[in-house]
């Protein structure tokens, strides 16, 4: 399951579906308030978007399931697998975390307050967003209520002491992030009971989409593990 990024869609998803695909079924995210859920009102807290997950993922339980998040969705992801852990189902069968410094790593860079003009700036600065949505104020004023959502999802988060996965985390992150530093990605090492493994891609903050091939290499490698010892597909 693919979890997208503050702003982002199912739809960014689509060329490692296509990649994955027929090895991997991929099940893309789409967050209320966005799309073709735009006339729905967005969720502002990671707990809540983690506790709809947990919820729809219900009939799904006796499959095995791997989480792959971008900077907020790596969050939602760890989040969605401590619930589902909690709830007496198996954990995830890995959880894949790009973008994101661990969960209890938090910086002083909330934009939640801020304006229209340096929010967008901050996208632009970022990248992951189409440069000709965020120039065109018809569609701007449709999804700024989503990513204002977003960012307060975000900016309000904090992680819970003496909670821990026990399953394989891979963690994904650029070398010119502005977000993240080797460190802060390094420190997922403390959520999980599990093996963790660092890979640090060249490139900013959406690192993944230049360096898609060796990312869905490694997702591949992993994966193929879990088929291998579930017998199926994961």
């Amino acid at each position: 399951m693919c979890l997208p990024h503050a702003g982002g869609s199912a739809s960014f998803f689509f060329p490692l579906a296509k990649a994955l695909a027929p090895a991997v079924e991929v099940l893309a995210v789409q967050y209320p308030g966005r799309q073709d859920r735009r006339h729905e009102p967005p969720v502002d807290s990671i707990g809540g978007l983690a506790n709809r997950l947990r919820e729809v993922l219900r009939p799904l339980d006796d499959r095995p399931l791997a989480l792959f998040g971008h900077s907020m969705g790596a969050i939602i992801g760890y989040e969605l697998a401590l619930r589902m852990t909690e709830g007496g189902r198996p954990a995830p069968v890995h959880l894949f975390a790009s973008g994101r410094r661990a969960p209890s790593r938090y910086r002083d860079d909330d934009v939640r307050g801020v304006s229209d003009e340096r929010l967008v700036a901050e996208l632009r600065k970022l990248g992951g967003s189409d440069a000709a949505m965020l120039a065109d104020p018809e569609l701007l004023a449709m999804i700024l209520p989503a990513i204002r959502a977003d960012y307060r999802a975000v900016g309000t988060y904090r992680h819970e002491p003496g909670r821990r996965l026990d399953c394989p985390v891979t963690v994904f992150t650029g070398d010119r992030d502005p977000r993240v530093s080797i460190e802060e990605a390094r420190a997922w090492t403390d959520h999980t009971t599990g093996p963790t493994d660092l890979r640090v891609l060249p490139g900013g903050h959406f690192f993944l989409v230049d360096q898609a091939a060796p990312m869905i290499a490694t997702i591949t490698g992993k994966l193929a593990g879990v088929a291998l010892a579930t017998g199926g597909n994961s």
